[in-house]
């Protein structure tokens, strides 16, 4: 279970920190501003976007299960749309491959938060059992 706490920690601290990132250049570099030109969206997606990526790191540190799986909901759709515009765009494989390796970082963490969530769930159930016999 350490394992995996420290996988789930490292994985998702990882994506919170890339897309606190992203949040910041998405409001302030004006590169950023010419790249999405360049994909093709409008200025204001650019601040929609950050907004709702800084709702999702926020949801992905809280520890409510029901709010972290639309926040990996999002953050996946997100990933997978940063993939299809880039690549629709002609953009470098550089610019392609960022967008599948936070969706691999972002698949870890979902992994090993479930695993985690079913070792906690088993322990729950063996205590409940251990306190109805013991009775």
């Amino acid at each position: 279970m350490k394992a995996t706490k420290i996988i789930y920690w490292t994985t998702t601290g990882l994506v919170a920190l890339m897309m606190s990132y992203s949040v910041y250049a998405y409001l302030t570099l004006a590169a950023v501003d010419q790249a999405f030109h360049h994909l093709g969206y409008p200025s204001y997606f650019r601040v929609e976007l950050a907004f709702a990526k800084l709702a999702g790191v926020i949801a992905l540190l809280i520890p409510s299960s029901r709010i972290k799986e639309w926040a990996y909901a999002g953050f996946t759709i997100v990933f997978i749309s940063a993939f299809i515009a880039h690549t629709v765009a002609g953009d470098p494989v550089s610019a392609r491959i960022s967008p599948i390796v936070s969706l691999a970082l972002l698949v870890v963490s979902y992994l090993s938060y479930y695993k985690l969530q079913r070792q906690d769930q088993t322990r729950i159930d063996k205590k409940t059992t251990l306190s109805h016999n013991l009775q």
